[in-house]
Order: C-alpha cells, then structure tokens, then sequence
C-alpha cells in the first residue's frame, strides 16, 4: 500500500489548479451497498461525490477513517456525497457479514458500495488502498488522492466544488479530528518497518533455518536471533499461498522490527471460533505497551478475521522482538504491519 507524501498547508497552493480528470465511472458493477439502496452517478448529479476505495484490514485506510467519516457528517447537508467502495484484499474480506460488521463497529454510516468482483476498481482503473476521488456537481473528476495524508488539501478541494455548485455557507473552517486506535496517525520518524506479507506468494525476509516449504504441512523452528525486519515460525506450519495457518498444537510468530504499532492481520479457522495467544517483546509480557486486542499480561485471543492492534508502545522505540503464540491450532495469520 503506499506511502503518504506531504500535504500543503498553504490553501492558496492547493486551489490553483483543479482540472477535468476524466467522468465519474459506473458504479454498477457493486455486488451489493450496504447503508443505501443502490447509486448510480445519474442519482449522484447536482451533488459532490468523494469516492473512497477502502478494505477493512488496511491499516493505510484506517488512519484515514477520521476525516473521511468527520467530511462526511461535517458536509452533508451541503449536498456531499461519500461513497466508500468496499474492495477486498484478502478471502474474508469477500464474505458481507463480515464487512457489515466491520463497518458497524467502525460507525461506516455513509454509502458502501460491496466491489467483490472487483468491478468498480477496474472502473476508476484503481490500484490503492486508500484511494479518493473527488467528483465535482456535473460528475466530473476533479481531484485524485493515493495513500495517507493530504487531509487539508483533500477538505479544501470538497470545500472549492461545494461553492462552484452554489452550495453557500460552507466556510473555509477544517474539520478537527482527534484520531485514537486504529484510527492514530502512525509514528513516521519512528517507523522503520514494513508491511509483511505472510503467505508465500509475497513474503520476504522469512528466517526460519532450511526456508520456507511452500503450499506443505512443516515443522518449523525460529533462530536464537533474528535481523531487523525479519520474521520466523515456529511449530507445524503451512505457509499458504496469502497465510501462514497453523495445523496442530502451538505455534509461534517472530518479528524483529522497529516501530511503536505493531499489527497483524489474522483471524479464526472458521466464524464462531477463537484461538486463544499470548505477546511478548524482548521476552516479557509487553505491559503499558500493550494493543487494543491485548491485556497488560500480553493475553488476547482470536476470534473475528480482522485486523488486530498488539502491541502500541509508551516510550522510545527501539528494535525490538516481538513474539505471538497461538495456543490452539487453526489460526490464519496474514500480515504484519506496523504504525
């Protein structure tokens, strides 16, 4: 997923230019929508239209979750309309239910449009999560958005084609957020580790001695030391095509990384399940440093298939062991990222 780059915060840099980017694709190609009947861009002239390409694991996305919900509720009744289009990454992410509870404990309450089929992504010829693209009254593409960050320069374009469509009374006041879980910004001078992936097709930096045994039942065992941003499993492993899944009794993941936020994305082998765990860093229960899905003693358990906060560190950040045992077998663990 990429990066951030730099916002403006001179508003009279980011209103100089805001040319035709093409018209405002079919959204037709939706599964589903979940908290609206179905939108085409016929039903969406006159208005402004933020589409939002989002997947509910993606820690990129979440970290925008704040402003795109506080534009939405702050601009409204000025005649914007924001759509989120739902595109999965992984399996579960195709399953509704799923995505609806997600949405629910998100407080997603604007339109969701379910782009299973990946349809509405090929529309827009999308290759991001985020991604935001600004319509203006006529269904014109008037402002592009990849990755994190540009929030001012994102409000300030909503804000320009609310007042070239006659809509009065918008101002030029932000919108003032204060992120926290998920949703924090994460510590860029701190962050020196990346997204990794779990599953063969994508991993990189795998430790384990004698490598990876791809799509293949193996015991596996973790090296006394790892390298920063390498990773390792212990136990009887199938390192699988997008996951790792653990096949019987405990098994361990390690990671040697250097970042306040440590996340993974996993879940349960089936719904209405869990698989108990137990974190460590550098040995020891992580205490204050614990996620939002683990006690001070470093216990949590898996239960939705979803993305998981383990570990948010106090103070100074440094590199660091991180250590997950499952203590049931089953689970399926994604990717790592870090914040």
């Amino acid at each position: 997923m990429p990066q951030p780059r730099p916002a403006s915060h001179d508003p009279t840099q980011l209103m100089v230019d805001l040319p035709i980017e093409g018209e405002l694709p079919s959204l037709d190609g939706a599964t589903g929508w979940l908290n609206s009947a179905p939108l085409s861009t016929a039903d969406l002239r006159g208005k402004i239209v933020l589409v939002d390409f989002w997947t509910y694991t993606c820690i990129n996305w979440l970290r925008t979750l704040s402003y795109i919900r506080a534009w939405a509720e702050t601009y409204e009744d000025a005649g914007l309309v924001v759509i989120g289009v739902h595109t999965p990454e992984f399996p579960f992410e195709q399953d509704v239910d799923n995505v609806r509870e997600a949405a629910q404990e998100m407080e997603v309450e604007y339109p969701v449009a379910l782009d299973g089929d990946y349809a509405v992504w090929s529309a827009f010829n999308n290759s991001y999560w985020p991604a935001a693209y600004i319509a203006d009254a006529q269904g014109r593409i008037r402002h592009q958005r990849f990755g994190e960050g540009g929030y001012e320069e994102l409000e300030r374009v909503i804000q320009r084609l609310l007042g070239e469509a006659g809509r009065g009374g918008v101002g030029d006041e932000l919108v003032s957020v204060v992120p926290d879980g998920f949703e924090a910004q994460a510590d860029w001078a701190n962050l020196e580790s990346p997204e990794t992936y779990l599953g063969y097709e994508q991993a990189q930096n795998f430790a384990s001695p004698a490598g990876a045994s791809p799509g293949e039942a193996h015991s596996y065992v973790a090296p006394d030391r790892l390298k920063l941003n390498h990773w390792a499993l212990a136990g009887d492993w199938t390192l699988g095509k997008g996951a790792s899944v653990l096949n019987q009794g405990e098994g361990r993941i390690s990671f040697r990384f250097h970042a306040r936020d440590v996340h993974l994305v996993m879940g349960p082998p089936e719904r209405g399940t869990s698989v108990p765990f137990r974190v460590l860093v550098d040995g020891d229960a992580p205490g204050s440093d614990h996620g939002l899905d683990v006690d001070e003693d470093g216990h949590g358990a898996v239960a939705q298939q979803r993305l998981h906060q383990l570990i948010r560190q106090q103070g100074p950040i440094d590199d660091r062991t991180f250590e997950i045992t499952f203590l049931a077998p089953g689970v399926e663990a994604y990717v790592f990222t870090f914040g």
